[in-house]
């Protein structure tokens, strides 16, 4: 936009060195191009606030998202460990092949629910015995917590190749 007369930018002098303008450029021109640039300079620092605002809200809405949305699922979590039932026993090995295996048993599942047993009448494994033994051949709910979620297998005890009617 400035004209490049006799080396004149934007910030050269437009008098001569007795305080006269000079007469070997275009004055009003050069003042005319000069009121041009600081225009747009100052229109573009304006629109480059604006942006810069608009960022600062965008991401400072998204980190707000974000957090709520991480506190939502922590409350989640939360609840869901808390409507968990209690445990009253513990896998601590499944044989190969057997009935307990078949079922999807796995090593690790806390034990919710066994067919009649659960928390509130659990006195010690023989109550399982029990209804193991009456149940042979008859599939069996059982409900177990597993990585934190209650998972429902149907497990029918009967004689097999090992040792008891579960393994």
């Amino acid at each position: 936009l400035l004209p490049q007369q006799k080396g004149v930018g934007m910030h050269e002098p437009l008098v001569d060195a007795e305080g006269f303008p000079r007469a070997d450029i275009d004055l009003y021109q050069v003042r005319t191009a000069r009121h041009n640039i600081i225009c747009l300079q100052n229109d573009h620092k304006a629109l480059m606030k604006q942006v810069e605002e608009a960022l600062h809200k965008l991401h400072a809405r998204e980190k707000e998202k974000h957090a709520k949305d991480e506190a939502e699922a922590l409350v989640e979590a939360m609840s869901q460990q808390q409507s968990l039932p209690q445990a009253f026993a513990k896998v601590n090995a499944v044989t190969p092949g057997s009935p307990a295996s078949v079922s999807g048993l796995q090593v690790d599942d806390e034990i919710v629910e066994f067919g009649s047993v659960n928390v509130n009448n659990f006195q010690n494994l023989q109550n399982i015995a029990t209804v193991v033994q009456h149940s042979e051949g008859r599939p069996l709910s059982v409900t177990v917590i597993r990585g934190g979620r209650r998972v429902h297998v149907g497990l029918t005890p009967k004689r097999w190749a090992g040792k008891g009617l579960l393994g």
